[in-house]
């Protein structure tokens, strides 16, 4: 083997050096890119499977190798046929081993080309062949090539410091007029893919050689630009924000020595003075103020403490301590005021008239605490919010069905996190006035919980010889309610705390009739349906009989909520004929409503007459309703009495009173006084899925036993309502305004109602009255006279 290295093939000077270009040659694999014969590079291999190899070539091969690229991505598992044809040959320098590999120099010397394969196994050993290169100096077309290569490599070097360095290392080793070293720097110095590295390197003839290589590195060129533009940018928005931070620290500096500079804590302290300048705070108030003033100067304004006083101080800040709206206290426009918005609702008008003519001889208005109870619909908040605009005052409203936690009225207490002040207090800030209106949604439905009772926070809140003292859990000073006009809603009365009630003065609003209906569904509901619905008011038109059918066969609810939804539903029926069929007028009469609503949901209800069957009166939170009553006779064999039709405990009391009234005064109502001996009575109220409840059908009941034991039907069709004692005395109910309606709903117009609510029933809108035939009675035999 040694001598056979030592036949030379050739010599070549390669640089300053002579090299030995032996015929066989031990390869080592490669695997990233190919080694060019101008290149020095430091080499890294497993030492596992390249220590003996290495080993071999010092010893035998005078420290040559050849550095061949491979195909396979692991060069320890190469085989021969993976190996490509063409290398170069490279001298081993300073070989060390560390951390299990084996890293060298390798010095770059002469391209070679595989013969023959003499030993397929590590050491891998093949016979090569050198091709030829002749001296190209001189031919102008090669030395064009070169000064394009040169002038694109001196474009690249102020591009990358990594070029610089590797072409100061070149000029070192080689003359830069040698063209084929030139072109193979060129193309080990780019970024191309091995595969394009290895043609290069495979390609002998020197002209289609620098060809490529020039395309490659005007390629790298443009990549290389392109980098530098994108990095020019980011360095000048970088550059742009660092040079606006320093003018800004710069500013702040140079204020800072002019003695007009103020840090965060100075200006939020400034303006604290600001908005509590021009406003009238108690002393006790302004004492706390100030202390957490001095508290804040002190802080770090990185520390938490200094978040937490800060928030407050903003809080109190902003509260509008002795700032109050000028109220309108002329009656007259805050009547038309009323009368525009809301169509009914007599007694809360007429309350609120005589609330403000208190105002009005004062000189101010004090706070006061309304209650406003009726059904679904009725229009509890709008009229709130319509109070709020006659008096020129702020409106807040807020729901307090579900509250569970009396937090939510007075406040967290600063030391938990995210602590904030209760509703009252945000209601003030919003609102930027100490005397709004506020609106207490829903509060017969406030909850209570393990966290506390709302309804009990409300005690303080509501109570006008308390709420001028109010103290807020977070504010942790005194603030004056007196001034806020605060109005509740609820649809029932039960549930709400007897000692919050006692708080409040109660407004019923029983519903609408079936004139205010109309009324407001003319006035307010249809002219704003048609108005969102981007329609002219000349395209539809809808009838008053239409209108009156709509209220009176879909909607006899006591509110608007259902009648005005029913109205939506024709609208949008309306559009779609519009946007279809384009006519030009769409109107809707009686005739045509069932097109729009299909079948009414409520039809007239039959004349109930016939023996043992009488017509009562109720009230319900959705309203009043009429009850039929009947009462038949199931067998002659025993004396007995069944209820049936849900009815509570105070309503089977009632059945039972009238039971036994009317079998104690059977002569004295011309009876046998030995019929009811052996008959077995079975009582219903109608619509038995409904619950019912409730002592004012007393003489209904009895009147319906009555007309069974004389076996006469009464004289007209009565409806009634009232307390039956068994002494016979008729007792007052409530809900008279809400059963008036209801019988008058169903065309009733004969009333029998209890002799103590004839003052309750003078007070009702004469338009409700008109056309009722009402008889007041205070016993039962006033009664029997008028039906019997």
């Amino acid at each position: 083997m040694n001598n056979e290295n030592n036949q030379l093939n050739k010599i070549k000077k390669t640089g300053k050096k002579e090299a030995y270009l032996p015929g066989r040659v031990c390869l080592l694999p490669i695997s990233e890119r190919p080694f060019f014969p101008p290149q020095t590079l430091p080499i890294l291999m497993n030492e596992d499977s390249w220590r003996d190899t290495i080993e071999y070539i010092s010893e035998q091969h005078d420290n040559i190798t050849g550095l061949v690229l491979v195909r396979n991505p692991l060069p320890e598992d190469a085989k021969p046929e993976e190996f490509y044809k063409v290398g170069t040959l490279v001298k081993i320098h300073h070989p060390v081993l560390s951390s299990g590999k084996v890293q060298f120099i390798a010095e770059g010397l002469q391209r070679f080309r595989i013969k023959k394969w003499i030993k397929k196994q590590p050491p891998f050993i093949v016979e090569v062949e050198y091709p030829n290169e002749p001296n190209y100096k001189g031919t102008d077309e090669l030395k064009a090539y070169a000064v394009a290569i040169i002038n694109t490599l001196k474009e690249l070097v102020p591009l990358n410091p990594l070029y610089s360095e590797e072409l100061k290392f070149f000029l070192n080793r080689f003359d830069p007029n040698e063209p084929s070293q030139l072109t193979d720097f060129a193309a080990s110095v780019t970024t191309a893919t091995r595969g394009v590295l290895q043609e290069v390197l495979e390609t002998v003839h020197l002209k289609r050689r620098m060809e490529k290589v020039l395309v490659m590195i005007k390629k790298e060129l443009e990549v290389a630009l392109l980098q530098k533009d994108i990095h020019d940018q980011v360095e000048e928005t970088l550059s742009e924000h660092q040079r606006r931070f320093f003018l800004r620290e710069q500013l702040k500096a140079i204020q800072k020595e002019l003695g007009i500079a103020k840090d965060d804590k100075t200006a939020d302290v400034e303006r604290f003075e600001k908005n509590i300048s021009d406003k009238t705070i108690p002393d006790i108030a302004k004492t706390k103020y100030h202390e957490e003033i001095d508290k804040l100067s002190i802080l770090e304004s990185g520390s938490p403490e200094y978040a937490v006083t800060r928030n407050y101080l903003e809080v109190f800040s902003k509260l509008p301590w002795g700032v109050y709206t000028q109220d309108n206290l002329k009656l007259r426009a805050a009547k038309i005021a009323l009368d525009k918005e809301h169509a009914g609702l007599e007694d809360v008008k007429q309350r609120f008239i005589e609330f403000l003519a208190l105002g009005a001889l004062k000189g101010e208005i004090s706070g006061s605490i309304l209650l406003l109870i009726g059904p679904p619909g009725v229009g509890k908040t709008s009229i709130g919010r319509s109070i709020a605009h006659a008096l020129n005052r702020q409106f807040y409203r807020f729901s307090v069905g579900g509250m569970r936690d009396e937090a939510e009225i007075k406040g967290h207490r600063r030391t938990y996190i995210g602590a904030m002040p209760g509703k009252i207090i945000q209601a003030l800030a919003e609102t930027g006035s100490s005397n709004p209106v506020i609106m207490l949604d829903e509060i017969d439905k406030i909850g209570s919980s393990y966290q506390g009772d709302p309804s009990s926070a409300l005690l303080e809140v509501l109570d006008p010889e308390q709420n001028n003292q109010f103290l807020d859990h977070y504010l942790d000073t005194r603030y004056d309610l007196s001034k806020v006009l605060f109005i509740c809603t609820a649809n029932q009365i039960d549930t709400i705390p007897r000692p919050l009630l006692d708080r409040m003065e109660i407004i019923r609003l029983s519903g609408y009739i079936l004139e205010e209906k109309v009324a407001i569904a003319k006035n307010h509901l249809w002219p704003k349906l048609i108005r969102n619905a981007g329609v002219a008011k000349s395209k539809i038109s809808l009838s008053d009989s239409a209108l009156k059918l709509v209220i009176d066969g879909y909607a006899r609810e006591a509110g608007v909520r259902n009648l005005e939804k029913l109205l939506a539903k024709i609208v949008r029926k309306c559009a779609v004929n519009l946007v279809n069929k384009k006519p030009k007028k769409i109107a809707i009469s009686k005739n045509n409503i069932i097109q729009y609503l299909g079948m009414p949901i409520f039809t007239p209800e039959s004349n109930l007459s016939g023996v043992g069957i009488c017509t009562g009166l109720a009230w319900t939170s959705l309203g009043g309703a009429t009850l039929s009553i009947e009462v038949a006779r199931i067998h002659g064999h025993s004396r007995g009495f069944k209820l049936t039709g849900q009815l509570g405990e105070v309503m089977k009391e009632s059945a039972d009173i009238a039971y036994s009234y009317i079998a104690s005064h059977l002569e004295h109502y011309k009876a046998d006084k030995n019929c009811m001996d052996k008959k077995y009575l079975h009582m219903h109220v109608p619509e038995g899925a409904t619950p019912k409840d409730g002592p004012s059908a007393g003489i209904t009941m009895a009147s319906a036993i009555l007309s069974l034991m004389l076996n006469k039907k009464v004289k007209a069709r009565f409806a009634m309502t009232g307390e039956l004692t068994l002494s016979g005395t008729v007792l007052a109910v409530g809900g008279i305004r809400e059963k008036v309606i209801a019988a008058k709903r169903e065309g009733i117009k004969n009333l029998i109602l209890p002799q103590a609510v004839e003052s309750n029933f003078k007070k009702l809108p004469d338009h409700i009255k008109q056309g009722l035939n009402v008889y007041f009675v205070s016993h039962y035999d006033q009664v029997y006279k008028l039906l019997f």
